[in-house]
């Protein structure tokens, strides 16, 4: 039996797609965080189990969603990607004769429309399928990594992500992600951020991205999300600053 886990927040515009492709689940269940739009009530027309949290952190979600799994096997899937036909096929064999623990699975990233194959997105490999039974949850609020014992295998046919449509969405994405990012480093005690050290993580990042990963080589949307990678490197430190100095103002 296979449990189909699905965290979503104000996801009313994607949601819809994601469930379509999902179908062939025996448990669909939907782990609405705290949604002020239609998410919830749309959940329930694909004949879903809908929970309602007001967890945070991305550990605390995903393990929440495994509490509330009755099946062998257990997928997470994002309201932005789609589960293609040829990787439907092979989780239906995984789950009837699989062999392994875990499975990553290989993610093909489309951004503002186009596949990308650089920049750091072409060879993505994300654990997202686990035999329960050996699976004991996720760590870390952000970022997070799966628990569990035995054999890890790799599932070549593609799970589909549409994360980045549109500049507006890659820009509300900035302000949540990078503001975990920053108060992750708040918490180990980061250094004081000097002026220096934003010239250093926006070079460094710059580096990785256009130099190493060549992200030029997507075209335009490759420049764009390279571009966009350097200016959240910026905003995490921007935003750490802001928390050190808000710290420092309550003593």
């Amino acid at each position: 039996m296979l449990s189909i886990i699905v965290i979503a927040k104000n996801e009313e515009q994607l949601l819809p797609d994601c469930l379509k492709s999902l179908s062939f689940a025996d448990e669909l269940i939907v782990i609405d965080n705290n949604s002020t739009d239609d998410t919830k009530k749309i959940a329930k027309k694909f004949k879903t189990k809908v929970y309602s949290t007001d967890l945070t952190g991305w550990d605390n979600l995903h393990n929440f969603g495994r509490d509330q799994a009755t099946g062998d096997w257990i997928l997470y899937i994002d309201a932005d990607e789609r589960v293609s036909k040829d990787l439907k096929t092979k989780i239906q064999k995984i789950v009837k004769s699989g062999d392994c623990s875990a499975y990553k699975i290989f993610r093909q990233n489309i951004y503002l429309g186009k596949r990308m194959k650089f920049g750091g997105w072409g060879d993505d490999y994300i654990i997202r399928l686990y035999n329960k039974a050996s699976f004991s949850g996720y760590e870390g609020n952000i970022h997070e990594q799966p628990i569990f014992t035995g054999k890890l295998g790799t599932i070549e046919e593609p799970l589909i992500l549409y994360s980045h449509r549109d500049l507006y969405s890659m820009t509300e994405k900035t302000i949540v992600f990078t503001n975990y990012e920053a108060q992750n480093r708040l918490s180990t005690n980061h250094p004081p951020v000097v002026a220096w050290r934003f010239v250093r993580v926006m070079l460094t990042e710059f580096n990785t991205r256009f130099i190493r990963l060549s992200a030029w080589r997507d075209g335009a949307e490759g420049i764009i999300d390279g571009l966009f990678q350097v200016f959240n490197s910026f905003v995490i430190y921007a935003r750490l600053w802001e928390l050190q100095h808000e710290k420092e103002n309550i003593y």
